[in-house]
């Protein structure tokens, strides 16, 4: 019975690992200080040889100006239910 038990125990953590693993491939997050950004902060996109994402307080510490400036926008952007025409 405690074979079963370290096996589900080690179902759980493999599912668990995975899972968070999906999410961070799909997060932006800042490239120097690895910060998550919140809902409606500011990322900038600073050019170079290797263009890369910084977040809004660490951009202030930047000389040069960012290239594009956008919103960080909520997970359900764009799968929400919009109405497109006024019903007749």
């Amino acid at each position: 019975m405690a074979t079963a038990t370290g096996d589900t125990e080690r179902l759980e953590l493999l599912l668990l690992r995975r899972g968070i693993g999906a999410l961070q491939a799909h997060r932006t997050s800042c490239a120097d200080c690895g910060r998550t950004p919140l809902v409606g902060e500011q990322m900038h996109v600073y050019g170079g040889r290797r263009p890369h994402t910084v977040c809004e307080l660490c951009s202030s510490r930047r000389h040069e100006q960012p290239e594009v400036s956008t919103a960080v926008r909520h997970c359900e952007h764009g799968q929400t239910v919009r109405v497109l025409a006024p019903a007749a």
